[in-house]
């Protein structure tokens, strides 16, 4: 069963490390808050066929509604939006690797605002990811200045994705996650194409997905890594834990910027290569997979 849940968890990594660059390349056709939406729509269309497919669907209560909007803000909302928007402003790699923070910004928000129990060798992994993103961002050939306001931009939109995950573990609906996945999608998609129209997004750019290409990229995107990704990932969550989880998202970042270098030419630096391997070893420890290991492996030795 395990073996099963890691290949699925494999496949989900690859596609969100592949999605970096298909972002970078659609934000470049079209109004990155209204593609946004569009591509969020398409996405909760399709997780809700898939919930009604598999016999799960249902309407939610009203108290249910209630938290998927709260939820949603954050989750949907302002994360996508200012990775979108981001992604227009840096570097696939760039981003790729910043997004790789994740696992971090969730735990570290999970101590801070839950309070839950934190030790030393998990704090020497938050140092380690924030250092690996400061060796890709801030020790370029222009030094400070190399920053980029994308950068900011999209580490923005992990600090939200982080703080919506505390939210749904204190506010989970009482229906099937995949279900409500499905209604934060759609519902968050209606209030990010409001924020397009606010900016005036020219609605003639959807067109441009109608080119063969592009809407290959985009139907990349929406169906297979946001729709099947995401159901897929709270699937993985609930069968195997959060610890065993958490250590495949390394994956994500390793595909995001290898998926950089191979589709849109991007360069790899020695500057990248060391930040990814710091992130890389941030994730792993600070989230606690490294002690969830070596317990296991303390357990196994007693038998």
């Amino acid at each position: 069963m395990k073996i099963k849940i890691y290949s699925l968890l494999t496949l989900v990594m690859l596609m969100w490390g592949l999605n970096v660059s298909a972002l970078k390349v659609l934000v470049d056709a079209v109004d990155p808050i209204l593609l946004t939406s569009v591509r969020i729509f398409t996405a909760g269309v399709a997780v809700l066929i898939a919930c009604r497919i598999m016999g799960i669907f249902r309407l939610p209560l009203r108290n249910e509604w209630l938290v998927i909007f709260y939820i949603s803000i954050f989750n949907v909302i302002l994360h996508h939006t200012l990775v979108a928007v981001g992604l227009e402003k840096t570097s696939g790699v760039n981003a790729g690797l910043i997004l790789g923070l994740m696992p971090l910004v969730t735990v570290m928000m999970a101590v801070m605002i839950l309070r839950q129990h934190v030790t030393w060798i998990r704090v020497f992994g938050f140092l380690l990811g924030f250092i690996g993103v400061a060796v890709t961002t801030l020790t370029g050939g222009e030094g400070v200045a190399a920053i980029s306001i994308g950068d900011f931009i999209v580490f923005l939109g992990v600090i939200v994705q982080g703080f919506s995950f505390i939210l749904i573990s204190k506010l989970k609906p009482t229906f099937d996650p995949r279900l409500a996945t499905g209604y934060l999608l759609v519902l968050g998609s209606f209030f990010i194409f409001l924020t397009s129209l606010a900016f005036g997004s020219n609605l003639r750019e959807i067109t441009y997905l109608f080119d063969w290409k592009i809407g290959a990229v985009f139907l990349f995107s929406a169906i297979l890594a946001t729709s099947f990704g995401h159901m897929t990932y709270n699937y993985a969550i609930k069968k195997v834990g959060p610890a065993e989880s958490a250590v495949f998202t390394n994956l994500n970042t390793l595909f995001a910027i290898t998926g950089a270098a191979v589709f849109l030419g991007e360069v790899i630096t020695i500057n990248h290569m060391i930040g990814f391997l710091l992130i890389l070893s941030g994730v792993f420890i600070g989230t606690g997979a490294l002690e969830y290991a070596l317990k296991k492996r303390g357990e196994a030795n007693n038998f």
